[in-house]
């Protein structure tokens, strides 16, 4: 098993008298899929804006590597390689799908972020954009601006914005939410696309039964903030604790 890419230890973080995440101990790794599950309620998108740095723990600690990331703010980690999408779309909403993603290519380019300078010295980095809408099938609405584009297509936008970002960690909290039947499979087929690459590493939260089949490896499965279960995706689905938890009537105690 090669190095860990990303480890949380002991990871808690409270709110007031609550614990929304209790001590949880968990290691990821290159080449790997963790798809995070549970009842409403069980702290998987807290344990997510821990490991992002959209919020501080209160106890243990995140390593991206041998670095120490715990006391990082959410745009230091990016640069050092953790890349979040979130539930809702967050996008520049008024600028072109190319514009957007060509900003972050700038970001990661360390161009920085002008988007107002003469097209020719854009030239580079507008060739390089065009590589994510080509990925994310995009390409026929490089001119529309985000705002314009069906939600579906937004979501597809905010993973290109991702992928051109280039991290070594990809976050996904609910990737396909709010998208229909027809519109989710694209979104898929691009994290499935960064899932072939054995250097990058992925984490999901996710409701969707189908999508986990789809594209776990690992299955990690938080109840009240704690650690319940961890391992094989038939393993752990096939649990009768995680199915009295995550199927049963454990659910509508937590949610």
């Amino acid at each position: 098993m090669p190095q860990p890419s990303l480890t949380t230890a002991d990871l808690t973080i409270r709110f007031g008298g609550h614990v929304a995440v209790n001590n949880v101990s968990c290691s990821f790794h290159p080449g790997e899929t963790t798809v995070i599950v549970g009842p409403n309620g069980a702290g998987k998108t807290t344990y997510f804006n821990l490991i992002s740095g959209q919020l501080p723990a209160s106890a243990g600690s995140i390593h991206k590597g041998n670095l120490d990331i715990t006391r990082m703010s959410p745009s230091t980690r990016a640069k050092h390689g953790i890349g979040r999408a979130f539930q809702l779309t967050n996008l520049f909403p008024q600028l072109t799908v190319l514009e957007n993603i060509r900003l972050a290519v700038q970001a990661r380019s360390g161009a920085g972020w002008r988007l107002f300078r003469p097209a020719e010295s854009l030239t580079a980095l507008t060739t390089d954009a065009q590589k994510y809408l080509e990925a994310a099938h995009l390409t026929d609405k490089a001119a529309m601006t985000a705002a314009a584009l069906p939600h579906g297509d937004q979501r597809k936008l905010e993973v290109a914005l991702l992928m051109a970002m280039e991290p070594d960690i990809y976050m996904f909290d609910e990737p396909t939410a709010g998208m229909s039947l027809d519109q989710a499979p694209a979104v898929l087929e691009l994290i499935a696309q960064i899932k072939s690459d054995p250097t990058k590493t992925v984490l999901l939260v996710e409701h969707k039964m189908d999508v986990v089949r789809a594209l776990a490896d690992r299955i990690i499965v938080l109840h009240n903030g704690e650690l319940l279960a961890d391992g094989a995706p038939d393993e752990v689905m096939a649990s009768q604790i995680v199915r009295d938890v995550y199927l049963g009537t454990a659910t509508e105690e937590t949610a």
